[in-house]
């Protein structure tokens, strides 16, 4: 077979060949094309860059990788080394070929969108400022209305080009889909369910009653994390006015008896509170303590001790004195500090 117009014929190495990144994810059976090459050779040569990309023939080359050939008949075309035109040569094969499944055939027509809305772009740039687009050339169309602009029509082109037929608003569901999938910033729950949903869209199931749900349910799930977020700064604005006005508790006063006089306690009182003080200090960090208690906490405890301290000296001299033989006052009757 001659080459087409625009095309060289030559033999390449197999594993020359690179096939880069492509839409097609799935290749399909290969068993019968490996069958029909191996009998009948390659009716048509796969087509190649000239810097060795593929063009077209992803299946026709993992068939004859599949027989084990070493080389290959390909046609080398020149002229279509931009990704735009390897789109286009991708989406010609595809034509001809096992048809793409519903996401692949998004995520060709996402790409082509954006790149025929670049070349627009650059193309309406380019003419911007040509004789033809000087003020006041175009009259009243110096303050056109709104339109679709290369974007609009991007893709409306790019959707013509898929094979699937779909239309623009069906592939871009499926994109809609696609970006809650792959979204980790969505529940857990709601991205396997979305994986699922695309499995059955691409094994023929209807796309429109599932992005309506899942729209739906995503949409649900936003509102209900603004509304957790709302409620936790609302929670910590009350937290932080509470603190600001909270009044420091009072201390305790003493208790007193009728006369005034702080009241007495019995012995077994003192007994009870000193043994389960004992050695308290030894399971307390002084360094820990300094950082954690508040001023007033600290000084209200060196108040304690310091009292306590005195009133242990005054027990320790009456108890001297009372080894001596002296007389001493009853110990119900000793005085605190």
């Amino acid at each position: 077979m001659s080459a087409p117009a625009g095309y060289i014929e030559l033999e390449r190495t197999v594993e020359s060949i690179h096939v880069g990144r492509r839409h097609r994810t799935e290749l399909g059976d290969l068993d019968e094309l490996a069958a029909s090459i191996e009998r009948d050779g390659l009716l048509q040569p796969i087509t190649i860059t000239p810097d060795g990309v593929l063009v077209c023939g992803a299946r026709r080359l993992a068939a004859i990788k599949q027989l084990g050939w070493r080389k290959v008949n390909v046609w080398v075309r020149s002229g279509i080394s931009d990704r735009l035109g390897h789109l286009l040569a991708e989406q010609d094969d595809n034509v001809l070929h096992k048809p793409l499944t519903q996401t692949e055939a998004a995520a060709l027509y996402r790409e082509l969108k954006t790149l025929m809305a670049e070349d627009a772009t650059r193309r309406e740039q380019a003419t911007r400022f040509s004789s033809d687009y000087q003020p006041g050339a175009d009259g009243g169309g110096n303050f056109p209305p709104p339109s679709a602009g290369p974007r609009g029509k991007a893709r409306e082109q790019a959707a013509a080009m898929i094979p699937s037929g779909a239309s623009y608003k069906t592939l871009d569901k499926i994109g809609y889909l696609e970006q809650i999938a792959s979204n980790p910033a969505q529940p857990a729950e709601l991205r396997e369910q979305v994986n699922a949903e695309l499995e059955r869209i691409d094994a023929g199931g209807p796309v429109d009653p599932v992005y309506r749900h899942i729209r739906d349910l995503a949409e649900t799930a936003q509102e209900h994390r603004e509304a957790d977020l709302h409620q936790l700064a609302a929670d910590a604005l009350a937290r932080a006015r509470a603190t600001k006005t909270r009044k420091r508790a009072p201390r305790p006063r003493p208790v007193t008896d009728d006369d005034g006089e702080p009241a007495r306690y019995p012995v077994r009182a003192f007994v009870l509170t000193w043994t389960e003080l004992a050695d308290w200090w030894m399971h307390y960090d002084a360094d820990q303590l300094a950082a954690e208690l508040s001023d007033e906490q600290i000084e209200s405890f060196l108040t304690t001790a310091e009292g306590t301290t005195r009133f242990a000296e005054e027990l320790r001299a009456v108890c001297d004195r009372e080894a001596d033989g002296e007389s001493v006052p009853a110990r119900g009757h000793l005085r605190a500090l």
